[in-house]
């Protein structure tokens, strides 16, 4: 499950890199500039979902406790 986080936060932080890169590029034309960086921002948004919703399954089924913040 560590290895599964670990992959996904980097691909987000991959997809964000894309689009910065898409973004600050000025060869080419500006229609396929916006549609690159769009793509790589959902996708980003993509495995943000997809990574929250297997941490709130592992937590249903049991493959991962909470361990809350002890309280004084």
């Amino acid at each position: 499950m560590k290895y599964l986080i670990l992959l996904a936060f980097v691909g987000i932080l991959g997809s964000l890199a894309m689009a910065l890169v898409f973004m600050l590029k000025n060869r080419i034309d500006e229609k396929s500039r916006a549609r690159k960086m769009a793509w790589s921002l959902a996708l980003r948004v993509g495995i943000s979902i997809v990574l929250f919703a297997s941490i709130l399954l592992a937590w249903k089924l049991g493959y991962i406790q909470p361990t809350g913040i002890a309280v004084r």
